[in-house]
């Protein structure tokens, strides 16, 4: 049963996600920025304030699913639970190649960074090899973390009725999900840098944003990682 409501968080989160970006299509903030009278400037760009809305949103989903694997993880415990504690959690030994998918990331991020500061110089060939290398070292770690699911797949300690290793595959898909979406916005900005007739300075803000966006599912996974590890 554990297991089933697991994976219909996962289903849920991943309906919510399609539900926010069908939405964030529309652009509401735009329509804000074009009623400001024009004696008041809006100080951001509305694609700025799109992200970070969109980021707040993200962080409260994140926030709920660890939350959830807490107060599973605590049922097992039998915390606060007067019959005693549900006894299908079973702690896993979290895959190794995780560590090596974190340095992945973490360099993915830093690549990233390069990119921001190169097209801001107006570096243009500059920026477009950091930006390939970002999206190459970010598509490596989805790759490892394919690898980390099979590994954990084939360990001993597997068991479909286990919630832990459920929710391990929950957060790990969950974040790679946003990382999938990160990558469109990458391709589709390494795209345009390498046409002739848009200027570099027509790609720097897409370049900014998704950095921004590369820093903060870095920080998520620095957290999610961190719970995994410490439970």
């Amino acid at each position: 049963m554990s297991l089933t409501v697991a994976y219909a968080a996962l289903a849920t989160g991943i309906i919510v996600w399609i539900v926010l970006v069908t939405r964030f299509r529309a652009k509401p903030w735009e329509k804000q920025v074009a009623a400001t009278p024009e004696g008041g400037a809006f100080p951001f760009s509305p694609k700025r304030v799109g992200l970070w809305v969109f980021l707040a949103v993200i962080t409260s989903l994140f926030c709920l699913f660890v939350s959830a694997y807490y107060m599973r993880m605590g049922q097992h415990a039998g915390h606060g639970m007067p019959g005693g504690g549900v006894g299908d959690w079973a702690a896993i030994r979290d895959p190794s190649i995780l560590w090596f998918n974190t340095v992945l990331l973490i360099l993915g991020s830093v690549a990233m960074q390069w990119a921001r500061s190169a097209v801001a110089r107006g570096q243009a060939e500059q920026t477009r090899v950091c930006l390939f290398a970002a999206g190459l070292l970010t598509i490596a770690f989805l790759i490892g973390q394919w690898l980390a699911w099979r590994e954990l797949r084939y360990s001993e300690l597997f068991s479909p009725a286990n919630p832990a290793v459920a929710f391990f595959y929950v957060l790990t898909a969950v974040h790679g999900l946003h990382l999938l979406g990160g990558l469109v916005v990458w391709a589709r900005t390494l795209v345009r840098s390498l046409r002739k007739d848009v200027e570099l300075i027509d790609v720097r803000l897409s370049v900014e944003l998704t950095t921004v966006y590369w820093h903060y599912l870095l920080l998520v996974w620095l957290g999610l990682f961190a719970v995994l590890l410490s439970t």
